[in-house]
């Protein structure tokens, strides 16, 4: 096969640090990782299963960031998504009984009951462990997978501070190698946030590519000839893959993206908020508060609050249609751009993989129609890893970039804004202290040794985007913000015992306990 375009899919997998053991009160946002592993991370792995099975070949690329990766592996939270499934299946267990009388809801809860079901005996399959199943398919050259910036910082915002960019890098590339036992040939720049000069930082640390938005490549100096189409070389031999708009937006768009289908399952009808609270209420688990159970049984329907029951044959009808009609459209937008470039085409689709299963529950199912279409139905795009896809250029042109990041209006609006400017001056400010102290006690008594490295973990988890990005949406800021206090407030304390080897360690040893996140940190990160 000569094809003429390269299809780039990238799924960026990304959840924030939350782990809360030894309380007695449970905390909702660890829900976020069990609703990604229930709904986005073991469909993907059903999706993969599903065309080795039928010797379908695939190429996908997978960032996990370091955050994401340590908890798939963390023992207690593994602990906690089988105790969370297992009340799931106790729930649809119920619904059965509870649906009899209505044939097609109770249609609806034994197919969750059978889908629960299933799901946990995949994820027992490794002891929990989601890692090693997606191992398998990196090793079958399936999967390449990416590393991001330690807690998924966004690093434009500490240019000023060159020891929170470094460090950021370092442990990222670390705990990617820990968890999962490579280096990883490229990075997933948090946000795609982007600044001249990062592409040094790149280089140090071993990257060969990193992915921006599609002005970042159209602005870019000189204009490169190719768009996005063709990646850029942008110094010290790191390249840039830049996001095809068009297949984005049949994706993403609200208005007309492939999700709003009416078809489709309605995320925001589940039975946690449906069902009577005396109902409902034994599988809560949330202190008082409704939460999403994953059990929905309405689809789309149409624009207003009336809504159908949810029909799982149709749905997958849809996602045949919508993988035909987007293969369609790159087979177009691909043999216009070859007549005009007179070279292969490198279309890169970017998106976050919570969107597969979590946001569009049928996305899984929209990417396995994807990947047996373009292998059944036609010869003129493949799927390609990004640096296999730069091979097949002739010749790649240099360029200089501006800062972007593909965050609403294009730069840093969202992460630096009047609900969470506040943050900066203190995250700058303690940064600095690092540094000091680590010059001052590098070489002090294993306790301070100790003191010092988690502290580096207080910050590096004080500079995740995510805590300025949930301030800024309005969505569970209360938590953003205590998070923000507890670490600034834990580097703080941390740092008062510094030198005193007399002091009572137990707040030390309770934020190795709780924040156990990045074992193999070093002092010299951070200076």
């Amino acid at each position: 096969m000569n094809p003429k375009g390269h299809l780039v899919l990238v799924l960026h997998a990304h959840l924030p640090f939350v782990r809360h053991p030894n309380y007695e009160s449970s905390f909702i946002e660890e829900n976020w990782l069990n609703e990604a592993i229930l709904e986005t991370y073991i469909p993907l792995l059903r999706t993969f299963r599903n065309l080795k099975r039928e010797s379908v070949p695939f190429k996908i690329t997978m960032s996990f960031t370091p955050t994401l990766s340590s908890m798939l592996v963390d023992p207690y939270l593994i602990s906690q998504f089988e105790s969370y499934l297992k009340n799931l299946i106790q729930l649809a267990k119920n619904e059965t009984i509870r649906t009899k009388d209505d044939p097609h809801l109770n249609y609806l809860a034994h197919w969750y009951l059978d889908h629960f079901t299933n799901t946990l005996s995949i994820f027992n399959e490794t002891e929990g462990d989601l890692t090693k199943q997606f191992l398998e398919f990196v090793e079958s050259g399936n999967l390449e997978i990416l590393t991001s910036p330690a807690t998924h910082a966004f690093l434009p915002n500490y240019e000023s501070e060159p020891s929170i960019i470094r460090s950021q890098l370092k442990n990222g590339r670390r705990t990617f190698r820990r968890v999962w036992g490579r280096d990883p040939k490229g990075i997933w720049l948090s946000e795609c946030g982007y600044s001249p000069g990062f592409e040094q930082n790149l280089e140090r640390e071993g990257f060969r590519y990193f992915f921006v938005d599609t002005h970042g490549i159209n602005h870019a100096n000189p204009r490169p000839k190719f768009g996005v189409y063709a990646p850029v070389e942008v110094g010290a031999g790191v390249f840039a893959f830049g996001r095809d708009p068009e297949s984005s937006k049949q994706v993403w768009s609200s208005i007309d993206g492939y999700p709003g289908d009416f078809r489709y399952r309605e995320y925001y009808r589940d039975i946690g908020h449906d069902l009577p609270w005396e109902i409902i209420s034994p599988y809560m688990r949330s202190n008082g508060v409704r939460i999403n159970t994953g059990i929905k049984y309405h689809r789309i329907t149409g624009k207003s609050d009336a809504k159908d029951f949810y029909h799982p044959d149709w749905a997958v009808e849809a996602c045949g249609d919508h993988a035909e009609d987007f293969l369609r459209n790159r087979i177009h937008q691909v043999e216009y751009l070859y007549e005009q470039n007179k070279q292969e085409v490198v279309v890169v689709s970017p998106y976050d993989a919570e969107l597969f299963g979590h946001w569009w529950y049928e996305g899984p199912k929209f990417i396995e129609f994807l990947c047996k279409k373009i292998h059944f139905d036609q010869n003129t795009i493949q799927l390609s890893f990004p640096m296999e896809a730069a091979r097949a250029i002739p010749r790649i042109q240099s360029v200089s970039m501006q800062m972007s990041s593909w965050g609403e209006n294009g730069y840093g609006d969202v992460w630096l804004n009047r609900t969470n400017d506040w943050i900066y001056p203190l995250i700058h400010s303690l940064a600095i202290r690092m540094q000091k102290k680590v010059l001052e006690y590098k070489n002090g008594s294993e306790a301070d040794i100790r003191i010092l490295k988690q502290m580096g973990r207080e910050l590096l988890l004080l500079e995740s985007s995510d805590w300025a990005f949930i301030m800024k949406t309005g969505t569970m800021v209360d938590y953003a913000v205590k998070r923000t206090n507890v670490h600034a407030n834990l580097f703080l304390a941390l740092e008062e015992m510094l030198g005193k080897e007399e002091d009572d360690h137990s707040v030390l040893l309770a934020a190795e306990t709780e924040h156990n996140i990045f074992p193999d940190i070093r002092l010299e990160d951070f200076i």
